[in-house]
């Protein structure tokens, strides 16, 4: 089965660049949430419902990011989502952003399912189909 890559966009705001002119690099990790939830959407639940109804929250456990080009000021970033691997308890997502198809950075995080008290548990049998796993 070929992996599903979901795509998502959003235009560099002046407030994400740095003195330099260029955008600040902690930014990238708030781009991938952006595509982490449009990802789920895309695959068929809205991860705020996973949080508040199925109880089961995806914690960053690591971030992985390899700056390649700087993204501007009313740049229109594309990035795409993946998901790279599922276990019981972990899923690992993978992303390329891009900037009129030229490379700017990609990454990784990995993510531990816990509870509302940040205890590790299994991926609620709800989500698994959303997440399939050993790939």
């Amino acid at each position: 089965m070929p992996e599903k890559r979901v795509r998502s966009s959003v235009r560099v705001r002046y407030a994400e660049t740095d003195q330099m002119g260029v955008v600040y690099y902690a930014n990238y990790l708030v781009w991938m949430e952006v595509a982490r939830v449009a990802y789920c959407r895309a695959v068929g639940f809205e991860y705020r419902d996973m949080e508040r109804v199925g109880g089961a929250f995806l914690a960053v456990t690591e971030a992985h990011c390899r700056y390649r080009a700087p993204a501007r000021f009313d740049d229109v970033v594309n990035i795409e989502c993946w998901l790279v691997e599922s276990r019981s308890r972990t899923v690992r997502f993978g992303y390329e952003m891009r900037r009129e198809g030229e490379v700017l950075a990609t990454g990784e995080t990995l993510h531990t399912v816990t509870d509302a008290n940040g205890r590790m548990i299994r991926l609620p049998e709800t989500y698994r189909k959303f997440f399939p796993q050993n790939r």
